[in-house]
């Protein structure tokens, strides 16, 4: 249909069963779409220079008139006289204005890199926490704006209060790596951080793992720990009884909850925190004596098969007993869950065993450090712990002596 658009004739139109266009007769390209439910909308059609086809909205009756319609159709098409291109022209805006939004750190983080961390990394919500509390003060910062004098700024501020130099350059590498990012997708043309060197570490430094003796307390401790969780369940269900309250199940099952497995089976694979968090019993295979730390899961990205000693295979199958067989080998009590953490119950039990210097992940390192005093081989034991380079392992060489004493004997003229 063909008409004279304007207000008279736009309100003297009537919907159909389907869409319909109305064409103007004077300005070529501008055109009504009246929709089912009599909705209508301006539009203005156009060809580009490479003869590309192209429709450029208006806008909506009567959120603007036929008159204003007609104007803006009068701009529309002077502009594609002149060799314009309408949509792009309007494309190109709102990409340069979405590009301004992540030119900024915070927003490069939030609006591009989060996802990809989430989706990519097995601690990808640590990593968006960690950049957050070290680097917020570059947040408002342009990404082709941070200076490396920034961070090294930052940097020396950290050290004078303490912060151990493996963690500075862990913490520096986790940013370099966000700005790698951001040159990988082009938003920069280079990192500015690149110039920036890791801090020299003494790569021979102390390993800390478990004495004979503090191992020994470390388990009373988890034994009384659940001595100390059934016996305030039964005294906490006398209180209820005598006040007439509903009294809760008492603790029967070989383990209290969680965290004595938990440590122990730790203890007896050498496995790290998250993947200890996202072991699912289908990767436990007790007829083989076996479990698979899957890729996906994994820090190194490599799966890898863990045999189970006999207390490893103990602990399992009582586990098993006590909990859902499918699934998690171990579920947050409070989510039901993969955990989050276990920072609480684990700070309260290295306060109760003396060893307060000691972390969850010291837990691998003495299954490490024990395996390499007892004379494993290096290369098995960075097989088991699922390191990439065998550099990695080599930290752990150093406690076993009495090699090195054998090579400088051989000095010794006979």
């Amino acid at each position: 249909m063909k008409l004279h658009i304007s207000a008279p004739k736009i309100k003297a139109l009537s919907a159909s069963d389907k869409p319909y266009e109305v064409v103007d007769d004077d300005i070529k390209g501008f055109l009504a779409r009246v929709q089912p439910s009599g909705t209508v909308s301006y539009y203005f059609t156009y060809r580009t220079q490479d003869g590309t086809r192209k429709r450029a909205r208006i806008g909506k009756h009567p959120g603007i008139t036929a008159p204003a319609a007609r104007k803006a159709a009068e701009k529309l098409a002077a502009q594609v006289g002149l060799g314009g291109d309408p949509q792009g022209e309007k494309k190109q805006a709102r990409t340069k204005r979405a590009s301004a939004k992540y030119e900024t750190l915070e927003g490069f983080i939030d609006l591009k890199y989060r996802e990809w961390a989430l989706s990519h990394q097995v601690r990808g919500e640590e990593t968006l926490t960690l950049l957050k509390n070290n680097f917020g003060h570059l947040y408002n910062r342009k990404l082709a704006n941070i200076a490396a004098w920034d961070v090294q700024k930052w940097r020396t501020e950290k050290m004078k209060k303490g912060m151990a130099v493996s963690t500075l350059n862990r913490r520096v590498t986790t940013l370099k790596a966000v700005l790698n990012k951001a040159v990988e997708w082009d938003v920069i043309p280079v990192n500015p951080l690149n110039q920036i060197k890791p801090l020299k570490t003494d790569k021979n430094s102390r390993v800390r793992f478990l004495a004979k003796e503090e191992e020994t307390g470390l388990r009373q401790a988890l034994d009384d720990r659940e001595h100390d969780m059934r016996t305030g369940r039964t005294s906490g269900n006398v209180w209820r009884e005598v006040r007439g309250h509903r009294t809760l199940p008492p603790i029967s099952a070989k383990f209290a909850d969680h965290l004595k497995p938990m440590v122990l089976l730790t203890l007896n694979t050498g496995l790290r925190r998250g993947e200890v968090f996202n072991l699912n019993w289908n990767d436990v295979d007790l007829d083989k004596r076996q479990l698979t730390v899957e890729g996906e899961t994994s820090k190194s990205k490599q799966t890898r098969h863990i045999p189970l000693n006999s207390q490893a295979l103990v602990l399992l199958k009582d586990w098993r007993k006590q909990c859902a067989n499918d699934g998690l080998v171990f579920r947050s009590p409070v989510t039901g869950n993969r955990f989050d953490n276990i920072k609480r119950s684990w700070e309260a039990l290295r306060e109760k065993a003396g060893i307060p210097d000691f972390w969850f992940h010291d837990l691998r390192h003495t299954f490490a450090s024990k395996l390499v005093m007892a004379g494993e081989d290096l290369y098995v034991i960075k097989e088991l712990l699922g390191h990439s380079t065998i550099q990695m392992t080599e930290r752990y060489a150093h406690l076993a002596p009495e090699h090195k004493a054998s090579a400088v004997e051989k000095l010794v003229s006979k």
